[in-house]
């Protein structure tokens, strides 16, 4: 209930500042479980998106969004919570195996699933390499995959970033990915790695992003313990991968 609440509240103030359009709507089934598979520019992607799709759309979010202690804290969670998105213990040894399980369960139930596939958000704009969570997720609950591009979400909100700017927001979805060919091959790590490498395509094609074939997450580490700048850091991994390759 409470979803549809703050999705009729936020709907015409973020309408009002920030006009997000939204094309190929029609590529998102009336009823029916899916995954949707966008880029991740800005923390404000898993606002935006929810808000433009007529279903309701339920994300995985790391838990300490809902965590926070006093009136702030319990604000948060009020929030998150109302913008569909489901706690994710990230910090334990079988965090991947629960946000997997936790997929599943919500898809069995015949809903939305938004998952970023690059596992965390772009520091520098660029599209990065996928995580292969939603190829084992869509095959093990035989769901077809949708890719969805949004953009200037990243203008909104720099990371770092605390108060928004306002900036216009387009989002593009793309026709459903079929992967029923791969049906019962769930575990075999080259086929949800081709399949990923497939909803990483259709996202480039989708956004005109560049791609870099490294993971964010492995980028983001390097730029915090080197202060190099994500490109920077990108050349370093790939200097040291040809080295040990040699």
């Amino acid at each position: 209930m409470f979803y549809w609440i703050m999705k009729v509240v936020l709907t015409p103030i973020l309408g009002l500042f920030f006009r997000p359009t939204v094309e190929g709507l029609e590529n998102i089934p009336a009823d029916g479980a899916a995954i949707l598979a966008p880029s991740h520019m800005a923390f404000c992607d898993s606002v935006f998106l929810p808000l433009k799709v007529p279903r309701r759309v339920t994300f995985l979010a790391k838990s300490e969004y809902f965590t926070g202690p006093g009136l702030r804290g319990f604000a948060n969670r009020l929030f998150f919570r109302g913008i569909g998105m489901v706690p994710i213990d990230r910090t334990s040894g079988s965090s991947a195996k629960a946000a997997l399980e936790t997929g599943v369960r919500i898809l069995s139930e015949g809903k939305l699933l938004g998952v970023y596939p690059e596992g965390t958000r772009s520091p520098d704009g660029r599209l990065y390499r996928g995580k292969t969570g939603v190829a084992r997720m869509a095959l093990d609950a035989r769901v077809p995959v949708i890719p969805v591009v949004l953009t200037g979400t990243d203008k909104i909100q720099p990371q770092g970033r605390v108060l928004p700017r306002i900036h216009r927001v387009r989002i593009r979805i793309g026709p459903p990915l079929d992967f029923s060919r791969y049906y019962g091959m769930s575990g075999d790590r080259f086929v949800e790695r081709s399949m990923t490498d497939e909803i990483m395509y259709e996202l480039m094609m989708l956004s005109g992003q560049e791609y870099v074939d490294v993971y964010a997450a492995k980028v983001k580490t390097v730029m915090d313990r080197s202060g190099a700048s994500a490109p920077e850091a990108v050349a370093a991994m790939r200097e040291r991968t040809t080295r040990l390759a040699a």
